[in-house]
C-alpha cells in the first residue's frame, strides 16, 4: 500500500511542477505555455489559462491527500503515544540512581595524584 502512495506522490509531484512551469507569469516573461497561439490552436489563451489553473488546484488537493495518506500508512503501526500529564497507570518507573564512582586506581609509577572534586 505505502509503495502505491509512494508511486502516486511522485507522478503527482512530477505532473505538478510541469503543470505549474506551463502556465503564464504575472509578467508574462517566464512561461512556456499561454501565449498568443494557446497549445498549437486547441485552446484560446483564456481557456488555456482557466485549465491549468484548475488543473494546478487539482493536483495540489491530490498532492495534499497523497501526503496525508502517507503519514497515516507510517503511523498505522506505531503505539499510540500518551502525554506526559496523563497520570494514570502509563507512567514510567522511576529513573534509577546514579551510580557510585569507582575508587581511583593505584599508582604505580609514582606519577603525582590528581585531587579528587569536590
Amino acid at each position: 500500500m505505502q509503495t502505491i502512495l509512494i508511486v502516486i506522490q511522485l507522478l503527482v509531484s512530477v505532473a505538478l511542477v510541469i503543470v505549474v512551469l506551463l502556465q503564464k507569469s504575472e509578467g508574462g516573461a517566464l512561461g512556456m505555455g499561454g501565449g498568443n497561439s494557446g497549445f498549437g490552436g486547441l485552446f484560446s489563451p483564456r481557456g488555456a489559462a482557466d485549465t491549468l489553473t484548475r488543473a494546478t488546484t487539482i493536483l495540489a488537493v491530490m498532492f495534499f491527500l497523497s501526503s496525508l495518506a502517507l503519514t497515516l500508512v507510517a503511523l498505522h503501526g506505531r503505539p499510540e503515544s500518551t502525554s506526559i500529564l496523563d497520570s494514570g497507570s502509563n507512567t514510567a518507573a522511576p529513573a534509577q540512581p546514579a551510580p557510585k564512582p569507582q575508587q581511583p586506581l593505584p599508582n604505580p609509577l609514582g606519577a603525582p595524584k590528581v585531587p579528587a572534586p569536590r
